[in-house]
């Protein structure tokens, strides 16, 4: 891996190392020589520095972390290693041209950490979080990343061990006694960590959050310095432990779910800016099932809050265990069998309630409301990334998995655009099927991103990771047309992109106009920040950092002031 003290300098003009976008047929592009920019697939385009009227800002460099000691760590994909360097920031050198018109900063949180001195971790989510930046203004680009001073860091930096139960891990006890005492913090909560390493919103009333799936993994950043700030602390007196690590954020409300796990269920809450206190809209009692599906994602429509209750399950008993399960704190319950649940935001009552196909998912795209000739709603539309109700997912995502990939198998489990119908005419269930045909995007499907301008309204296009055959985890960028039902794919041999974040034009008019921004992993320990057109789907920019990251889950997009 490159020194990540690297000062970055002007460079000369140069084309684009070759990427492909095709319409939908993936398993030959970027194999043929075509170019990023190439239209109709036949002109090309040289690509040229942006002009930078200033000199370029210095890098600032923070100390090494721990020498990194990871198995298969010189083999291993740079996508999944540990980052070198607790801190960094410096100005890119840019290829191609970024738009004028995009000012603000892009945030990307994730795993970036995944050992302690000789202990490496299990699985992808076990990773301490780290925060990158992409700030654009004027058409430059000054990158950064900075780890994520948890309580959870913080104790294993120092105490050179693992102090808090993460996804996969739980800290070993010295004796029996410690092991009892450890039991206790764990039904209390103390024992839990707060490494924020899933997600960041920036609220409405500006304030900046790191989230995870308990409560306490709530962290403040500030989103110039990445500097972490402090716990953001919830003053109401819901309790409970956890909660849904992708809340619904807007200018005017924060909605998340709790799940109950003593008497299954889900508590539907709201947060207004300025505050730190939620309160309850509605509870959603579960159908079946010994606990509370997992909700790590859920969808809106304009009226209406969509509580998914999918059969893969929490567990109790395997949150208690020392040695994960392949299904981790989860057990698959399908005899439970998978719901949807439709709740009035208003007035917090429960409007439809229906038995669906088998499902998994991680991540909810976008919902919306169907309604008949008069307005009035005959049924809600919810899609999402949908595992074809395959739970081997989780654990094809340990660490040492996603290392020792050679590249020969075809082990990514497939996926969809999964599209459930939830009909309020009082039937007893609705539909799940594949909104267009996963072949389109290479039956891979996760970590999706809409124009925010059309959250929980009728869309059109969505953007997520799709696959390239033979692959062990997403490997393309995708834009989804769901109309035309068509894709079209970004892909570059040997990269591992993360989520793809829309960001649109201010004053644009077409659902599409706008930019998507990834950043990239190389195999040959590289990486850079890409950004495509929003319409086009072809690739605009790029700015290579002078080293690689490792992969990095989700964003989002605080403009200038």
């Amino acid at each position: 891996m490159a020194s990540l003290g690297f000062s970055v300098g002007s460079g000369n003009s140069c084309l684009l190392p070759r990427a492909a976008v095709s319409d939908h047929s993936i398993p030959n592009s970027g194999r043929d020589g075509f170019n990023p920019l190439k239209k109709g697939g036949t002109s090309r385009k040289r690509l040229t520095s942006t002009n930078v009227a200033s000199p370029p800002l210095p890098a600032i460099a923070a100390p090494h972390l721990p020498p990194s000691k990871e198995s298969d760590d010189r083999r291993s994909h740079v996508a999944w290693t540990s980052v070198q360097q607790e801190r960094w920031e410096g100005e890119l050198h840019v290829q191609g041209q970024i738009p004028l018109w995009l000012k603000g900063t892009y945030l990307r949180n994730g795993p970036g950490l995944w050992h302690i001195e000789d202990y490496n971790f299990r699985h992808l989510f076990d990773g301490y979080a780290m925060l990158a930046k992409l700030h654009f203004e004027n058409s430059r680009l000054i990158a950064g990343h900075r780890q994520i001073e948890s309580d959870a860091y913080k104790a294993a930096m120092k105490s050179k061990k693992l102090c808090y139960r993460e996804f996969s891990e739980v800290p070993k006890p010295d004796n029996f006694l410690s092991y009892i005492g450890e039991l206790a913090n764990l039904f209390s909560g103390a024992s839990l960590t707060d490494n924020a390493n899933t997600g960041v919103v920036q609220l409405g009333d500006g304030r900046v959050v790191c989230l995870t799936e308990t409560q306490k993994g709530s962290i403040v950043i500030d989103p110039d310095t990445l500097d972490t700030i402090g716990k953001f602390e919830y003053t109401d007196s819901l309790g409970g432990l956890i909660h849904s690590a992708h809340p619904i954020v807007t200018e005017t409300e924060f909605l998340t779910l709790l799940p109950d796990l003593i008497n299954p269920g889900y508590l539907v809450v709201r947060m207004e800016p300025g505050t730190n206190e939620r309160k309850v809209i509605g509870r959603v009692d579960c159908r079946q099932g010994p606990a509370p599906g997992w909700v790590h994602s859920f969808p809106m429509t304009e009226h209406y809050i969509i509580v998914p209750e999918m059969p893969l399950r929490y567990c109790a008993g395997n949150l208690l265990r020392a040695e994960p399960t392949p299904l981790y704190k989860f057990e698959w319950h399908p005899e439970s069998k998978a719901y949807m649940h439709a709740m009035c935001k208003a007035s917090g009552k429960i409007v439809a309630s229906v038995e669906v196909p088998l499902f998994v998912t991680f991540h909810f795209i976008n919902a919306y409301e169907e309604k008949d000739e008069d307005g009035r709603v005959t049924a809600l539309i919810a899609d999402c990334c949908e595992h074809n109700a395959d739970t081997t997912i989780l654990d094809k995502l340990r660490i040492q998995n996603l290392r020792s990939y050679t590249g020969e198998e075809d082990v990514l489990p497939d996926a969809r655009v999964g599209r459930f119908r939830i009909p309020f005419d009082g039937s007893a269930y609705g539909e799940l099927d594949a909104a267009l045909d996963p072949n389109e995007h290479g039956k891979g499907m996760d970590m999706c991103s809409i124009n925010p301008a059309f959250l929980g309204k009728k869309y059109r296009y969505a953007y997520a990771c799709g696959a390239e055959r033979p692959c062990n985890f997403p490997n393309t960028l995708t834009k989804i047309d769901l109309v035309e039902k068509k894709a079209k794919n970004w892909y570059e041999e040997g990269a591992v992109p993360s989520e793809p974040f829309f960001v649109a034009r201010p004053g644009a008019t077409e659902e599409d106009d706008g930019v998507v921004i990834s950043m990239i992993s190389e195999k040959n320990g590289g990486g850079y920040a890409l950004v495509l057109d929003g319409t086009t789907f072809e690739e605009i920019a790029r700015a290579k950092f002078p080293y690689g990251l490792p992969y990095g889950l989700h964003g989002c997009w605080v403009p200038k002031k």
